[in-house]
């Protein structure tokens, strides 16, 4: 499982939450807002975000390794 971590070039929230992804160990794509108009409009300035693809459950900042660990533990249940 590989969750999505929307981010957008030089925003210090979304190293420290690529920090905290690694440090949980978890396997991420770090998918840059700024390529896609949606995606602007979807997220503005509520980055980082970090969404599970299967259950299109999402966190966002500010967010802790608890909840990245919740959010993987429903990504191992898989969608509901």
């Amino acid at each position: 499982m590989t969750l999505h971590l929307y981010t957008r070039p030089d925003c210090g929230l979304c190293v420290e939450a690529e920090a905290l992804l690694h440090a949980a160990g978890c396997g991420f794509e770090a998918i840059n807002i700024e390529r896609d108009l949606e995606l602007i409009r979807r997220f503005g300035h509520c980055i980082p975000v970090v969404e599970n693809p299967q259950s299109g459950e999402m966190i966002q900042w500010p967010f802790d390794a608890g909840a990245i660990t919740s959010l993987m533990s429903q990504a191992a249940k898989g969608p509901n």
